[in-house]
């Protein structure tokens, strides 16, 4: 039997109103009737902070018959037939191709190798007749530990085993996100799916920037604060080499900027690009403080080079197409299934209306027919031999699952 992935969406305004549980019996039963009656291996849900979490997983679990579940919170989600927010959407696999295992470590933040362990410690290093190994990553987007996090993922189960995943969101309130596996729904917490194939799944991860600064040295900095970049304040540095092009293309006068909405979103447009040797990690700074200093979501280490980037609307939507082009490539020729997207919510910030253009641009390299789900994220991830590797912003990150 081939590999059978299908998806559902369901907006809840649309017939339920607020109640989750009926949502999410409504999003399973859509992708369930596309199932043709194969046993449900796995059930991968992404769900809008508008819904009751514990309601929606609870109508989804008894549609599956309490099939194998892994999910998150979100800040937009879409699937092959519609794009956008305060929605839930889900996709259901069968495969006698792939096998799942799923696993969840609490209480990371401090504690990253030890939460991976407890996620891990009933994973098989090896499946067989399974040889190739890769891993779905959904963590609590709030905790600024992405990198540290997927480092550890990649040191307990190796480097043998491919990373792709993302940060759980919640529509931009940043007041608290939940990572779901099975019925169990956290915060705080990694859920894993180790995922065992008879083929190998494709992945593909991209973004769209390109520097706009030369080369700066970060001279002061203590965990996601940026103080100083070649011994000036940060902001004062990121206002002198974007004053030009932010007035030009945007009529933002970096001078005259107060309101913390407008300065968010000024930086959202000139992000923070570190040389990793392949191209450049994309860091978010997201806000200034009164001293000149800038708040990343990520860590920044003193004397790490960075260079201020920028990006069109064009080249976001192009290098989602680059991404899935590489995921493609990195199939080998096999019939693609269905996709896994994570999209950061910067990008959607940055294209608006125009971000339904993302997921045609991945849908013309991977086929117009085949059933994807997608969440807008908080962070990307992505461990790949010759493509991007750790923790990321403002990217495109797309796994593929092959047919047979």
């Amino acid at each position: 039997m081939p590999t059978k992935f299908v998806t559902g969406v369901s907006f809840g305004e649309d017939s339920f109103g607020e109640d989750s549980f009926l949502v999410g019996k409504d999003v399973a039963g859509k992708a369930l009737e596309k199932m043709k009656g194969e046993k449900i291996h796995l059930s991968i849900v992404f769900c809008s902070s508008e819904y009751n979490y514990v309601e929606v997983i609870k109508g989804i679990k008894e549609i599956t018959q309490n099939a194998p579940l892994i999910g998150c919170s979100s800040a937009g989600e879409f699937t092959e037939e519609r794009v956008g927010k305060k929605s839930v959407c889900c996709a259901l696999i069968s495969s006698n191709d792939h096998k799942f295992f799923l696993g969840c470590g609490k209480e990371f933040k401090g504690n990253e190798i030890e939460a991976v362990k407890q996620a891990t410690g009933n994973f098989s290093r090896s499946v067989n007749d399974y040889p190739y190994l890769s891993c779905l990553q959904l963590i609590d987007g709030l905790t600024g530990k992405g990198e540290e996090v997927t480092l550890a993922v990649s040191s307990v189960l190796g480097s043998l085993v491919r990373l792709i995943g993302g940060a759980a969101g919640d529509d931009l309130k940043f007041k608290e996100t939940k990572v779901f596996m099975d019925n169990q729904i956290n915060s705080n917490t990694i859920a894993l799916c180790l995922i065992a194939s008879k083929i190998p799944v494709g992945i593909g991860v991209k973004h769209g920037h390109t520097p706009l600064s030369p080369a700066l040295n970060v001279t002061k900095s203590a965990g996601c604060i940026l103080y100083e970049l070649n011994s000036e304040p940060a902001f004062e540095v990121w206002k002198k080499y974007t004053r030009e092009r932010a007035k030009e293309q945007f009529d933002i006068n970096v001078d005259k900027l107060s309101d913390s909405t407008e300065i968010g979103s000024y930086l959202i447009k000139y992000e923070v690009g570190v040389l990793t040797g392949i191209d450049y990690k994309i860091r978010i700074p997201f806000s200034a403080n009164p001293d000149g200093s800038l708040n990343l979501v990520c860590p920044i280490s003193e004397d790490t080079i960075i260079k201020i980037m920028e990006s069109s609307k064009d080249a976001q939507i192009n290098s989602a197409r680059e991404a899935a082009r590489l995921a493609v490539a990195s199939l080998r020729g096999a019939k693609i299934a269905g996709a896994i997207i994570f999209d950061c919510v910067c990008r959607a910030l940055i294209l608006k209306d125009e971000f339904y253009q993302v997921i045609e641009a991945i849908k013309e390299v991977i086929g117009k027919d085949v059933p994807l789900i997608g969440l807008e994220t908080y962070g990307e991830i992505a461990m790949e031999l010759g493509q991007l590797s750790g923790f990321h912003n403002t990217t495109t990150t797309i796994l593929l699952i092959p047919e047979r």
